[in-house]
């Protein structure tokens, strides 16, 4: 099974770049990760860099009885990631006490033919078949809880003034609300996933993201559709955004890395 990634991560309007990303490829397996920091002064940084360190070391030697990698599995990544968090917040200084991330985790097993994922928070995974939304996670928010209770439109949750109250995110002590697909996923040629955080999706819409995905020619010809939407759309001192993007098929070389300048460590 031949995959096609690309990856993109912005600064946007702000001093800092909490964001982090990472993925990691064996000749069967690969992984990817997408992690939102928040704490400030340096803390979501650094949790966020924890998270997406701590989840591809977890993965990287799954034995032969864990594979396919699960959802339940991956579950279990992002709570070990979620306990190296709170034991960063004991050791470090007053700026990393108050630090969490948001995550999604997307493993795919080439020999089976199957993909996985888990989340914590309101980074967003997508998964696209024949030119609609197979897939996408749900956020552990206030605006989306009040969505499925019927107390607000999907089209308004983007810019409710209370969007950014989460109900979950790795860095608690408390019991932590970490969602997962229930084992694994059958995937097909064609499949297009796209993992991103709030920066990302807040500005592009699940209407706008399937055209320009109708559109492009290449996983990089789509996320920087993508962004060109937030930077046309945004605030001046919007968030920000990172996402990657994960096909299945085309030519397994084609393979893109991007950071904007200034873009900060990824």
């Amino acid at each position: 099974m031949q995959l096609v990634t690309a990856s993109l991560t912005d600064r946007g309007g702000r001093p800092r770049n909490e964001d982090s990303f990472g993925d990691w490829s064996s000749e069967r397996l690969y992984y990817c990760v997408v992690a939102d920091g928040a704490g400030g002064h340096g803390g979501g940084d650094v949790a966020s860099r924890l998270v997406v360190d701590s989840v591809l070391a977890d993965l990287r030697y799954l034995t032969v009885a864990e594979l396919p990698p699960t959802g339940e599995r991956l579950a279990s990544a992002l709570t070990h990631a979620n306990e190296n968090i709170v034991e960063e917040q004991l050791r470090g200084n007053g700026n990393e006490k108050d630090m969490r991330s948001t995550a999604v985790l997307l493993a795919i097993d080439r020999d089976c033919g199957t993909a996985a994922w888990a989340h914590c928070g309101d980074t967003r995974l997508y998964c696209f078949r024949h030119g609609g939304i197979s897939a996408r996670t749900r956020d552990h928010s206030m605006v989306q809880e009040m969505v499925d209770a019927h107390l607000l439109a999907a089209e308004e949750m983007r810019h409710h003034p209370r969007r950014n109250v989460l109900y979950a995110a790795l860095g608690t002590r408390d019991p932590l609300q970490i969602a997962s697909v229930a084992g694994t996923f059958a995937l097909r040629d064609g499949d297009a996933f796209l993992i991103c955080t709030d920066g990302l999706w807040e500005y592009a819409d699940d209407a706008g993201i399937v055209d320009a995905l109708a559109q492009a020619a290449t996983p990089a010809a789509w996320l920087d559709a993508l962004a060109d939407k937030v930077r046309a759309n945004a605030s001046a001192n919007h968030d920000n955004f990172t996402a990657l993007a994960v096909w299945i098929g085309g030519d397994p070389e084609a393979t893109e890395l991007r950071v904007t300048p200034g873009a900060g460590p990824v």
